[in-house]
């Protein structure tokens, strides 16, 4: 449901931007740390009021990509360690925060603190954050008062018909849940040989990889993140030679590697780190190479976990596995 009210809050004065919406002023893009952050804060206290909500749900999480070899986060645990009593293993998918926890990941999104989601109340109240200080902000009420507040906190609410960052599913995805019939399937596909190696894409753009067994399937179901999406693929390969061999020349690349302790790792790497990717293979008890791009990356199967009552509330899809090639 598409609220009927939506604000684009910032500190941008719409008298600093041309002709084309694009702001001229001298306003920075980033945060200040200080008054003018307390002031978006405030400014979405003041909507969370006027709307009568205390609790939010956190909805499509996701962390940036360190997937690149060199590259270091930018707060420690993204800032979420210091957030959530479970740290990162609480920011899925349908986590309930209060108001309070809520404003400081909207305080972490400002700062570019790594961390990014959704924080809605459904059909009654939503707020994100966009690029350059952008702040969206929708209710089912009109919220006059937090109006009037935003503007005395020297902030500018625009109205808007929706948020260009409103979630909207992938063209090719597919919304097929890991229900009990998905889970017999990939039983029956692991005891066959053929499929051993589950992704577990817990938020955007961060995944834990499980080697699955007749004796460790069900463990790994019932730790497996709360809405979490599935893909599902061939056994890492024991023999590395192969591995390393079928490298491509350019391009990227994702190397998915189980070391001597029986830890899984993975990690993209372009023609300038495949020299490092190949070194870490090297290393490995068993590994193997998997596309990136969309239109090759096709897993075995997929699916994304339902809640405990079985039903499927994420708003994100499941990849399209081999199954849905021919749909």
């Amino acid at each position: 449901m598409q609220l009927p009210h939506v604000y684009r809050v910032t500190k941008y004065d719409p008298a600093d931007r041309d002709e084309h919406g694009h702001y001229r002023g001298s306003e920075d893009t980033v945060s200040d740390h200080g008054e003018i952050e307390e002031a978006y804060l405030q400014a979405v206290a003041a909507f969370a009021a006027d709307t009568r909500i205390a609790q939010l749900s956190v909805r499509e999480p996701g962390i940036i990509s360190l997937a690149h070899f060199g590259v270091e986060s930018p707060m420690d645990g993204f800032g979420i360690e210091r957030l959530l009593p479970g740290g990162l293993a609480d920011f899925h998918d349908g986590a309930e925060v209060s108001l309070e926890t809520g404003l400081e990941l909207v305080r972490l999104m400002l700062r570019d603190g790594g961390a990014w989601c959704r924080l809605e109340v459904e059909d009654t109240f939503a707020v994100h954050v966009g690029w350059d200080q952008y702040l969206y902000v929708g209710s089912d009420r009109p919220c006059r008062g937090a109006l009037a507040r935003i503007r005395e906190l020297g902030l500018f609410p625009e109205r808007m018909d929706a948020s260009p960052h409103d979630f909207e599913p992938e063209e090719d995805g597919v919304r097929r849940p890991g229900d009990d019939d998905f889970w017999a399937g990939l039983h029956e596909a692991v005891v066959r040989g053929h499929a051993a190696l589950l992704e577990e894409i817990y938020v955007q753009n961060a995944s834990r990889w499980h080697r699955l067994t007749s004796d460790t399937i069900e463990a790994v179901r019932t730790g497996l993140a709360p809405r979490a999406r599935l893909a599902v693929w061939p056994d890492l390969s024991s023999d590395i030679s192969s591995v390393l061999h079928a490298l491509p020349t350019d391009g990227l690349i994702e190397g998915v590697w189980q070391d001597k302790g029986g830890h899984i790792h993975s990690a993209l790497a372009d023609e300038e780190a495949f020299a490092e990717l190949a070194a870490r293979l090297s290393r490995a008890q068993a590994a193997a190479l998997l596309p990136v791009y969309a239109g090759e990356r096709v897993p075995l199967f997929s699916a994304v976990m339902p809640d405990s009552d079985g039903v499927v509330r994420a708003r994100w899809q499941a990849d399209r596995a081999l199954g849905d090639l021919d749909r």
